[in-house]
C-alpha cells in the first residue's frame, strides 16, 4: 500500500471486539489482571496502552521500521535515545541542529555523561575525521534546522557503520511522507510528532522508531524506565492527525514552493534556504534522497535586526509569531532569539544562524493570502520613512 493508504487503513482495524473505525481511546491508568501473575498484556499505562500501541505500530509501519515507542515530546525521544549510551560515549551531531538538541547534548557534556562533537556533515570526510575510539553514535538532522541543509545519509551511514556507530536520524522536518531514512542506512529515527505527524498544533509528542526488534525493545525498556512514554489522549490526537498526513503535506509543499520562489525574487530578501529551489546547494541531493521538500523555509532579511527584521516579524497577520512548525496554520519565528536561543551564541555563529534569518512554517491557507501577508511584512518603505522623519527631528533639535 502507498503511504496515504497506510496512514488511514492501519488505524481502522484495531478494535476486534466491536469493529469501530476510529481507534478506541483507552483512557485508563491501569488494567485488571486475569489472575495473580496473569495480565491481559497490559497492566499499567506508562508501560503499555492499546491506544498508544496503535500509534506506535502505525508510525513504525509508515517508516518501514520494526518497532516504535511513542513518548511525551520530541525532546523526550532524543533524551531516551541518548540514555542508551554509557557514560563517556562520544556523540557526533549535525553542527546546525535544533537548539533543543544542542542544549541537551551540551548539558550531558557539561555533566561529563557524554562527549559531544558538532560537525559539519555536508562533507562525509568530516565525519571520518571526527570519529574516535569512544564514538558510539552519529546524530543526523536532515534537512537541518533552520538552515535546511540536506546531508547524504547513505554515505554518512556507510562511514558510521564501518566504525560500528549507531546512526540516528531526526526525521521531524520531512515526516515519513517525504523521507524514509531506513532506506539509506539509518538505525534509529526520531520524531517530534508535535509537528507534521499530528499537524494541528494541539498536542506535544515524540516517537523513536527502530530498524530492528532488538533495538525497539531496548527503547521500550528505556522509555518505561525513564517514564517518558506519552499519554493516551495525546496518542489518540496524533493518530487522528496522521490520517490526513498525505493531503496536508502536498498542500504544505505546494504552498512552500510558491513562497520560496516569491522570497527568492524579493528585493528585501538576500538569501532563501529551501531545498526545493534549484539554486539551493543541496537541491539535487534532496531530489535523490527525498520524495518531497517539506513545508519549512528560512530566509535572510536585508537590513538590521532592530529595524527591518523586527518589522517583518511584527507585521504579519496570517503568519503567527510563534515557535514550532508543522501545523495547518502558518508560523513565523526568529531562530536566534527563539527556537535556537538555547544553542548559545558561539555555536549559532559557527552554524551560520545569524540575526537576520527568519524561519517560516508554511500552512495550508490559500497561497494568495500567504504571499500578500509576506509582501506587506517585507515592505519597509513606511519603516524607512519613519526613520527619515525621526532623523530630521534629531537634526532640528541638534541645530
Amino acid at each position: 500500500m502507498n503511504i496515504e493508504t497506510k496512514a488511514i487503513q492501519s488505524t481502522t482495524h484495531t478494535d476486534a471486539q466491536y469493529g469501530s473505525i476510529g481507534t478506541p481511546l483507552y483512557q485508563t491508568s491501569n488494567f485488571r489482571f486475569r489472575s495473580p501473575g496473569e495480565s491481559t498484556g497490559y497492566d499499567y499505562t506508562r508501560s503499555g496502552n492499546p491506544t498508544r500501541n496503535t500509534l506506535e505500530n502505525v508510525i513504525a509501519e509508515l517508516e518501514g521500521g520494526a518497532r516504535a515507542v511513542a513518548v511525551s515530546t520530541g525532546m523526550s525521544a532524543i533524551a531516551t535515545v541518548l540514555a542508551h549510551f554509557g557514560a563517556g560515549a562520544h556523540i557526533i551531531c549535525t553542527h546546525d541542529c535544533y537548539g533543543g538538541t544542542a542544549r541537551l547534548l551540551n548539558l550531558f557534556k557539561d555533566q561529563r555523561k557524554l562527549e559531544v562533537s558538532f560537525v559539519d556533515l555536508s562533507d562525509p570526510i568530516s565525519l571520518f575525521d571526527a570519529i574516535k575510539a569512544n564514538t558510539r553514535c552519529l546524530w543526523i538532522e536532515t534537512p537541518s534546522n533552520p538552515l535546511l541543509n540536506v546531508v547524504d545519509v547513505e554515505a554518512l551511514s556507510k562511514i558510521a557503520h564501518a566504525s560500528k556507530l549507531l546512526v540516528c536520524v531526526d526525521n521531524t522536518f520531512l515526516s515519513p511522507f517525504n523521507f524514509q531514512p531506513f532506506k539509506f542506512g539509518a538505525d534509529v529515527i526520531v520524531h517530534s510528532t508535535t509537528k507534521w505527524l499530528n499537524g494541528h498544533s494541539d498536542v506535544c509528542g515524540g516517537a523513536i522508531v527502530s530498524k530492528t526488534t532488538e533495538l525497539g525493545e531496548r527503547f521500550q525498556y528505556l522509555a518505561n524506565a525513564l517514564g517518558t512514554t506519552t499519554g493516551v489522549f495525546d496518542s489518540w490526537l496524533v493518530l487522528r492527525g496522521i490520517k490526513t498526513l498525505g493531503v496536508r503535506m502536498r498542500q504544505h509543499e505546494s504552498n512552500a514552493q510558491a513562497v520560496a520562489e516569491f522570497l527568492q525574487a524579493h528585493t528585501n530578501v538576500s538569501e532563501v534556504f529551501y531545498p526545493g529551489l534549484e539554486s539551493h546547494p543541496t537541491h539535487e541531493l534532496a531530489k535523490r534522497l527525498q520524495t518531497g521538500f517539506g513545508g519549512v523555509i528560512s530566509f535572510r532579511v536585508r537590513g538590521k535586526f532592530e529595524k527591518e527584521v523586527k518589522h517583518a516579524l511584527g507585521s504579519t497577520k496570517i503568519f503567527a509569531l510563534a515557535e514550532s512548525l508543522g501545523g495547518v496554520e502558518s508560523l513565523i519565528e526568529h531562530p536566534a532569539t527563539m527556537s535556537h536561543f538555547s544553542m548559545g551564541a558561539e555555536l549559532r555563529e559557527k552554524a551560520g544562524i545569524t540575526d537576520d534569518i527568519l524561519r517560516i512554517s508554511i500552512g495550508i491557507e490559500h497561497i494568495d493570502d500567504l504571499l500578500a501577508d509576506l509582501e506587506e511584512a517585507l515592505n519597509f518603505s513606511s519603516l524607512h520613512n519613519k526613520q527619515f522623519k525621526f532623523s530630521l527631528k534629531e537634526e532640528e533639535v541638534a541645530a
